[in-house]
């Protein structure tokens, strides 16, 4: 069994950290088991992977029932510290006034969601170093009781298979430490090396150079993987997912600095009165490149937002027969015109949306969608490229 743990333990020491919008879809597989300190703990529900699969190894390697149920007590045990790990984390985030959406289990490890990074680099710094702090106090406490009470095996024996439940569990403790400190995007000491060198580097520098040095361990997990461990190349998988997205986040940080929504909204578009049938909704669709569209009143106020993900959901279950106001979101995010496009943008992140409508007091001026907001900072991104002038919040055409 011992064996099963180690292999485990390494399978789970990884991405314990944020996740790019990319992987939202992949996060909204999660369910909420309870809430500490105001934040809510979800497990994902590839979670049970973890666990089938060291049943599997225990079953392979000849144990019995009794053995297999104990190596997934300690898969059980070791997540609870990954769990303290992400709380570390968020209660240092929360000191410095950043909210944690939730923490998320993975067969991988754990998410910490933070809302936002931090706008200083030292306190980055001290949110990433929070995490592995709770690991060295796991690790010394549980030493401290072991030694203390005379049940501490000598190193030898733990190498020859020894060990106790609770001493093997300060060793992942110490592995977790370790691990997480690796200078490389988007660990721990991936971060720890990005604060650091925010504080001389300019921070979209600072980024692509953690991040590459986190897709270059990525690459070395995975090869790794293939003859050892295959939950290495899983791990590997997120890693590199994890960092490429971390950089691009960045630098759609850095290009939207400055860029209030008025300069990058959709003024050309279609709206839905409540009483329109989603027939009209499909007509709009396949007539024009809009996919979500806002619901005003006879005022023309902004009511809801019929996306296309609910029209889809409702012409599959009720026809085309069914109205707007039935089917569309009334919780919905709305943004002023002279607003910065970049807190925007994260509150459709966090939000899980694509589409905000622009509203000026009660009138509807126009939308803000993240094709759009991509499509700005690919034209921006084009026209630096070609040494054409851009401006603070808007675009220079050249003579």
């Amino acid at each position: 069994m011992r064996a099963v743990r180690r292999a485990t333990a390494s399978g789970t020491m990884a991405v314990h950290r944020r996740v790019g919008a990319g992987l939202e879809s992949f996060m909204k597989w999660s369910f909420r088991i309870l809430t500490i300190a105001g934040i809510d703990l979800k497990v994902h529900a590839t979670f049970a992977l973890i666990l089938v699969w060291v049943a599997y190894l225990q079953w392979r390697a000849g144990g019995s029932v009794a053995s297999a149920i104990a190596a997934m007590v300690f898969v059980l045990a070791l997540f609870a510290c990954v769990v303290l790990h992400e709380l570390g984390h968020a209660l240092m985030a929360r000191r410095f006034g950043v909210r944690t959406r939730d923490i998320i289990l993975l067969p991988i490890g754990g998410v910490a969601r933070l809302e936002r990074i931090p706008e200083q680099p030292r306190q980055e710094l001290l949110i990433a170093i929070a995490g592995p702090a709770v690991n060295v106090v796991i690790a010394t406490f549980l030493g401290a009781a072991l030694v203390a009470s005379g049940r501490w095996e000598p190193l030898e024996v733990i190498a020859a298979g020894g060990g106790s439940f609770w001493q093997e569990l300060v060793i992942v403790n110490i592995f977790l430490v370790v691990f997480n400190l690796l200078p490389a995007f988007p660990m721990d000491g991936g971060r720890m090396l990005r604060a650091l060198l925010a504080m001389r580097l300019e921070y979209l520098r600072a980024t692509e150079l953690a991040a590459l040095l986190g897709q270059g361990l990525a690459f070395l997990l995975g090869f790794a993987g293939l003859f050892t461990n295959p939950f290495l190349v899983f791990i590997a998988f997120f890693v590199w997912i994890g960092a490429s997205h971390e950089a691009s986040f960045v630098r759609m940080k850095e290009g939207l600095g400055g860029v209030p929504v008025s300069r990058v909204m959709l003024t050309d578009f279609r709206a839905l009165d409540p009483s329109d049938p989603l027939v009209k909704a499909v007509e709009l669709t396949l007539a024009t490149s809009q996919q979500d569209f806002p619901v005003v009143d006879a005022a023309g106020r902004p009511v809801g937002v019929l996306t296309q993900p609910k029209l889809f959901a409702a012409l599959a279950h009720g026809g085309q027969g069914q109205l707007a106001g039935e089917v569309m979101d009334t919780d919905f995010e709305v943004a002023h015109p002279n607003e910065m496009i970049q807190p925007v943008v994260e509150r459709l992140r966090s939000r899980g949306c694509r589409t905000v409508p622009v509203v000026a007091g009660d009138r509807l001026l126009g939308l803000l969608t993240l094709d759009n907001v991509g499509e700005f900072l690919a034209i921006r991104t084009a026209l630096r490229e070609a040494h054409v002038p851009v401006r603070g919040f808007g675009i220079v055409k050249g003579s």
